[in-house]
């Protein structure tokens, strides 16, 4: 990319990042009429939503949810690095409570995208209100600073989030 298509990229990316979520959605729609509808996994109760996806530190950020997972997903194409990670790879991104890891993969048309897994599958939610409230959670979760103080005990992995208890206000956990 040039750099000034760069730039008018990151000018534009505030108001195109809930336009990316919702293609991004349209994607996952588009994998569930094709493979995932008649899969064991699949909670036929929900829906596919893109929530709250939104400009962060030059990077496109917001939960996914299907009937099959829900993620924390970022855009690869962003402001403030030159290279992309390979499908499969992970990336570590920072974020106002910490750090997690994502895996870098590139579904259908979207172009590269990383994601970080919160549920898969999703048999215990009953609806798509839960889904949805919970994901809102999550994310309100992983952008609030208040959030770093789970980090900075004495036992704690510097700047890690662990999965397990992201969404259950213990964003850390010890390991040996």
């Amino acid at each position: 990319m040039t750099p000034d298509r760069e730039q008018r990229f990151c000018r534009s990316l505030h108001a195109d990042a809930s336009a990316w979520g919702e293609r991004l959605a349209a994607a996952y729609r588009d994998i569930t009429d094709r493979t995932m509808r008649h899969l064991p996994i699949f909670n036929d109760v929900l829906s596919i939503a893109a929530i709250d996806f939104r400009a962060r530190e030059g990077r496109v950020v917001g939960m996914m949810v299907t009937p099959w997972f829900m993620n924390v997903v970022t855009l690869m194409r962003d402001c403030t690095s030159q290279s992309s990670p390979s499908p499969g790879s992970n990336l570590r991104l920072r974020f106002p409570a910490g750090e997690i890891e994502f895996t870098v993969s590139e579904p259908a048309a979207v172009g590269l995208i990383a994601s970080y897994s919160l549920f898969s599958p999703m048999f215990e939610f009953e609806h798509m209100a839960s889904a949805r409230a919970t994901a809102e959670a999550g994310l309100a979760a992983l952008m609030s600073p208040a959030n770093r103080a789970a980090l900075d005990g004495p036992d704690a992995r510097p700047g890690s989030i662990d999965r397990r208890h992201f969404l259950r206000g213990v964003l850390t956990e010890r390991r040996a």
